[in-house]
């Protein structure tokens, strides 16, 4: 910037010996040099506070914000060197060259000048009143336009709070962080200039360099989150290194700055899947899980501990027993992630809560449609936390991580290995959560909670053994629930369990026959609601395309073949075209069987 600013100082220094030179328009040559002097001095004035910026700098307490002033520099640029064309025009030269001076300048091409003289010094002075600590506000603000912003005051204003999240003054910088946060709130114009012009980088260090200041943090990460609403600038974040220093924060700072951290990294995950693997190689699953888990008894069954046989195990385990080894007896009494934990215990319950929604929530995020996050919070003793929660929490934050609960079980149900790793038949945590699922199935009146816990259990389908009946038993009573979303959820989570993919699935289909599963999935046969008609027809050919004998499906052959005779079913689901066949096929074959058997005993 020193060099572009020793350009101006020469071409200003060239205009003033060029007005020493003039012969025609004198009077307007000396106004011009005069307003240049003016411009003169500016720059000296700006080169100067750009350099004790610098200085400071040094001092990681500030940076000079450039973008504005280049912009300005710019045209102040193109306005002197118009103006040292023109005042080269008047200089001495033959008669001739003066006449011709005359015929082709004119007092309103000097007009055009001053104007433009005045509105770069107009400019400048904007720039100093920003820039000069000493000329701002109590509120470290200054909203007055620059000539080269008039047409659109935002950016002018978005310029200023930009610039002063450069400066020392703590107080100036949270108010400029709230002022962007407001702009930035529902306006996506506003997001953008913010962006734009640079205002990413001073967030972001504002928030590494607040843990002093809790106010400092949240009013950052609020403005953060306003702008994380979509995918080119997160990634803007993201490429600044935000994911490291907002995971810091989040691991290291109060309850209250937590809770705006958490909500930004919700925001980030839920509007681009790079977050989600950018946030987790900074390992934020744990901090997440051990927030989720802080007061909650996190009870599982351990195997015995071992006679110790040698000195080093005695004095390992008189370590553990004095605090001086580190404990696995659960993440949320880990000391790691809760180094202001006297502050934690003596919050208010509210502030509590909230923080644990707005954890809950972010995993939720974190782990929607994505395998790697959903193993890495099974690898954590996130499956129990959030099964302790279902159990025990109502409302915002039983949904929040009865959803965490849902991605993952779809995630174990697109990989086997996840689904081997997490869900093992004895696992503790595999068991509180089916429990947990089947609470929600059997007892809630609340489709919002029923429909996730119905998804779940039909992406664990696999991973239950054919004697576990009472995982099919609730599933199948939701087939007559009024709602039809519930019960067409229902009749897709039993497709889970009768279809070929299941290795018992005929043990699965027996079990839903016996139940009385066919009665109610007839009715979802019902022409109007293609959803519920179409998955309950699926069904319900798992059902007689497994079953070992007739029984129960005497009124199933009759519907298949009504579904069979739709010419728009058929067309718009190829998936049916050969099902229903093959399931009426089947189905007869069992009732020529009886018949045959009926006229032997007659004979």
């Amino acid at each position: 910037m020193e060099e572009e600013f020793s350009y101006l100082i020469v071409l200003a220094d060239r205009i003033r010996d060029a007005v020493k030179e003039t012969e025609s328009f004198k009077l307007e040559c000396l106004q011009v040099s005069k307003q240049v002097n003016h411009l003169s001095l500016m720059f000296r004035s700006v080169i100067r506070l750009s350099t004790n910026t610098a200085i400071t700098t040094n001092t990681n307490q500030s940076s000079f914000y450039e973008r504005p002033v280049r912009r300005i520099i710019s045209e102040v640029t193109k306005t002197l060197e118009k103006t040292l064309t023109l005042v080269q025009k008047c200089r001495q030269g033959n008669c001739f060259f003066h006449c011709l001076t005359i015929t082709i300048t004119s007092a309103a091409d000097f007009r055009k000048i001053f104007i433009l003289l005045d509105t770069s010094i107009g400019d400048l002075e904007w720039v100093l009143s920003v820039y000069d600590v000493n000329s701002l506000d109590s509120n470290g603000i200054v909203l007055s336009l620059p000539p080269i912003a008039c047409n659109d005051p935002i950016l002018s204003w978005v310029w200023s709070f930009i610039a002063v999240l450069h400066m020392p003054s703590l107080s100036h910088r949270i108010e400029a962080a709230n002022e962007l946060s407001s702009l930035s709130k529902d306006n996506h114009r506003n997001k953008k200039i913010i962006v734009e012009e640079g205002g990413i980088p001073p967030l972001l260090r504002m928030l590494k360099q607040g843990s002093s200041s809790p106010e400092s943090q949240i009013a950052v990460s609020n403005a953060l989150s306003n702008l994380a609403t979509d995918r080119r600038r997160i990634r803007t974040i993201l490429s600044e290194h935000g994911a490291p220093i907002i995971v810091q924060v989040l691991t290291e700072s109060t309850m209250s700055v937590q809770i705006s951290v958490a909500n930004l990294v919700s925001k980030m995950a839920k509007n681009d899947p790079s977050a989600q693997e950018e946030f987790a190689r900074e390992n934020i699953i744990r901090p997440l899980v051990s927030v989720l888990s802080f007061d909650t008894f996190l009870e599982e069954p351990k195997p015995q501990p071992q006679r110790p046989t040698s000195f080093h195990s005695l004095v390992r385990i008189n370590k553990d027993l004095q605090g001086g080894g580190k404990s696995n007896v659960g993440i949320g009494r880990s000391g790691t992630h809760n180094n202001n934990k006297y502050e934690k215990e003596n919050e208010s319950p509210d502030v509590k809560l909230k923080l644990k929604i707005k954890c809950s929530e972010a995993l939720w995020m974190l782990s929607r449609e994505s395998i790697s996050n959903s193993r890495r919070i099974t690898k954590t003793k996130g499956l129990l936390c959030l099964a302790k929660i279902i159990q025990k929490e109502r409302d915002e934050l039983q949904m929040n991580c009865l959803m965490t609960v849902m991605e993952i079980t779809a995630a174990a149900e697109a990989n086997a290995d996840l689904r081997r790793a997490a869900f093992k038949t004895n696992s503790p945590a595999s068991k509180a959560v089916t429990e947990q699922l089947l609470t929600l199935v059997h007892q809630e009146n609340s489709p919002s909670l029923q429909i996730p816990a119905i998804k779940s259990i039909g992406s664990l389908a696999r991973t239950f053994h054919a004697r576990e009946t009472r995982v099919i038993k609730p599933v199948v009573l939701q087939l007559c629930n009024k709602n039809l979303d519930v019960a067409t959820e229902a009749a897709i989570a039993l497709g889970k369990f009768a279809c070929p993919e299941n290795f018992l699935c005929a043990e699965h289909s027996k079990t839903i026959i016996e139940y009385g599963g066919v009665t109610p999935l007839l009715r979802l046969l019902r022409p109007g609601h293609d959803r519920a008609q179409i998955h309950g027809l699926i069904l319900l050919c798992y059902l007689a395309l497994n079953a070992d004998s007739g029984e129960g499906l005497e009124r199933a052959r009759s519907a298949l073949e009504g579904a069979a005779g739709s010419s728009v079913l058929m067309q718009n689901y190829p998936s049916l075209r050969d099902l229903i066949p093959d399931a009426i096929s089947h189905l007869a074959v069992y009732e020529s069987g009886v018949y045959t058997l009926m006229q032997s005993y007659t004979i």
